[in-house]
């Protein structure tokens, strides 16, 4: 039905596949600082091992660990040192904690202000202010750059997601994957991974073929064939496809052009949303070239397939799979998972060191099927790494909304992107582990108040701006950093801020490692609740020159922080805002 001289064409640009680079250069991230509570607890961590010796104590078998504690009250590092030392030492872990405690006061390791026994035996620090200066200093230093790192360097990554059929517009389960696959592709490059991001096209399936007959139909004023696309979005295409093309269409005409319509208006969805792919691959690239054939060859010679019911199946089973899986059907066609190998196999060929695949959680059956098939081409087992996303269900003020207005029986992302900020959608969407069910309730996340965490967040960087354009109405510039006197921070919600602005690059080296951008999603919310309640009770722009210069240093590293997380999420950071619906304090209002 279809031509194949389209089959390698990467739409819409008609570009050959086998034109394309391997991936899109990205830059590197530069070196960070070390990370300052890294450095405070190795040297706590050194300063108890003194002490152990100093009191004649053993160092435990597991080691000294030191921990943050869930409550700000109880310090900001604690060990339960002692407690490990009971069975070895023959004495109650409070006596024990007390002779670490006395031998580490007679040390005085640095930043230590209090050191407490509490409970059956923890130690408990509490540090003073002036290590969280280092964290400023370390946020300023990096700019942009702060949180990033080269965990990643050398690692080139494929990270294929969304990739619905080419047959319609994208469902909003499928808009939630494109948010979260593009947010780990940017935690995955700011970790210093290469990263490209691909659409596969299943444009070589019977799904065109029926596709194309809908659209024949409608154009001839019939219904479509029966288990045929329905939805308004099929009339008006067709509608659209009898302007362009006239009456005389035949099956394959109509095939092909709506084909092609179908990826131009995802494209333009996805733009709607802010995501570019670097390559939309082309299923029948790997029917074209013979690769889907190869690959049956060259399993079927290594002996992995066997013959069963007039089908030709792989052994997967073998490899960790629940069963064996099919091939080629009894009539003769390829089943999604050859092609789908075929298609793996050529974006390893194209040297990436890494596949990540974000497929519906309907799928999850295929994810050992597809990585036993893998295995067996000779790749490392565990390849390719697919995440699995769960649907959304869309309320609208509680109440489920069940039709689309273009495709009838499902909800489009392009029905979300009618009503909701296309920052708004991202975030929404960023806010729960892709493993989770989520509702997305129009009328909550259109509300434009501080109860609505995107607003919430992106109304913390534009109070961040505000400030820095009163103090330049006020003619008051930051002098550099190293003529500051930071320790006038002293004020308990600064401490807070710069703890919370601490924990930033981990928590992004944790979001990348386990490909959970909805860890910056929390970290993002709670450093915002933390700037929201600084500006309400700490005036910026004062009468203490000192201090002001301190706080439009601190208003300088919560804007980095806030900037660099947004980012990352894909979220735009205004330097505006309407006064939110909810905000009834004034703060420094400047």
């Amino acid at each position: 039905m279809y031509d194949s001289r389209l089959a390698s064409v990467v739409l819409p640009t008609g570009l050959r596949h086998d034109a394309l680079p391997v991936s899109r250069p990205r830059s590197r991230v530069t070196a960070q600082p070390s990370d300052p509570a890294r450095v405070i607890r190795d040297r706590l961590t050194h300063s108890v091992r003194e002490a152990l010796l100093a009191a004649g104590l053993p160092e435990p078998p597991a080691g000294i660990v030191l921990d943050v504690p869930r409550h700000r009250d109880q310090g900001d590092f604690s060990t339960s040192v002692a407690m490990q030392l009971r069975a070895l030492v023959g004495a109650p872990p409070r006596e024990i904690a007390e002779r670490i405690r006395t031998a580490l006061l007679a040390a005085e390791p640095p930043h230590v202000r209090e050191i407490e026994i509490a409970g059956p035996g923890f130690i408990n620090f509490h540090l003073d202010s002036a290590w969280t200066h280092d964290v400023l200093r370390e946020a300023v230093a990096a700019g942009a750059a702060f949180g990033h790192s080269h965990a990643l360097a050398g690692q080139t990554v494929n990270l294929e997601f969304v990739s619905a059929n080419p047959t319609g517009p994208l469902h909003a389960g499928g808009g939630r994957w494109v948010a979260v696959g593009d947010a780990i592709a940017n935690l995955l490059a700011a970790q210093g991974a290469d990263v490209h991001r691909e659409y596969y096209l299943n444009d070589a399936g019977t799904q065109l073929d029926m596709f194309g007959a809908s659209l024949l139909a409608r154009a001839r004023g019939k219904e479509p064939p029966e288990g045929g696309y329905q939805g308004q979005y099929i009339v008006e295409m067709a509608e659209r496809m009898r302007a362009e093309l006239g009456d005389d269409v035949d099956l394959e005409a109509a095939g092909e052009w709506g084909y092609r319509e179908a990826v131009k208006g995802l494209q333009e969805d996805l733009g709607r949303i802010g995501v570019r792919f670097d390559t939309w691959f082309s299923e029948r690239v790997l029917h074209d070239r013979d690769d889907v054939n190869d690959v049956l060859r060259v399993l079927t010679d290594a002996g992995h397939t066997f013959e069963q019911d007039g089908a030709t199946w792989l052994r997967t089973s073998e490899f960790g799979a629940e069963r064996d899986r099919v091939l080629i059907r009894g009539n003769g066609s390829p089943t999604s998972l050859l092609s789908d190998l075929a298609y793996h196999r050529d974006t390893m060929r194209r040297g990436f060191t890494h596949l990540i695949d974000i497929w519906g959680a309907d799928h999850h059956g295929q994810v050992k099927s597809i990585q036993a098939g893998m295995q067996m081409l000779g790749y490392a087992p565990g390849e390719p790494e697919v995440l699995l996303g769960q649907l959304v269900k869309l309320l609208r003020g509680g109440e489920e909304v069940r039709l689309s207005k273009r495709a009838g029986t499902i909800i489009t992302l392009a029905d979300i992107l009618d009503e909701v900020d296309p920052d708004v959608v991202r975030m929404t969407f960023l806010l729960l582990s892709l493993d989770s069910a989520q509702t997305f309730d129009l009328e909550v996340v259109t509300a434009q108040s501080m109860e609505n965490p995107v607003y919430y967040v992106q109304y913390a960087h534009a109070r961040v701006a505000s400030i820095e354009r009163k103090a330049a109405e006020a003619g008051v510039a930051r002098r550099p950093l190293d003529t500051v006197d930071l320790r006038r921070l002293e004020h308990a919600r600064e401490h807070e801020l710069l703890r919370t602005l601490d924990a930033y690059p981990d928590v992004v080296h944790e979001a990348a490692d386990l490909r959970a951008p909805q860890k910056v999603s929390t970290w993002v919310r709670e450093f915002a609740a933390r700037f929201h309640s600084f500006y309400r009770e700490c005036r910026v722009l004062t009468d203490d020159a000192e201090l002001t210069q301190a706080r439009l240093w601190l208003v300088e590293s919560c804007r980095i922080g806030l900037g660099s997380a947004l980012g990352l999420l894909g979220v735009s950071a205004p330097e505006s805002m309407v006064r939110l619906a909810g905000d009834d304090e004034d703060g420094d209002d400047a």
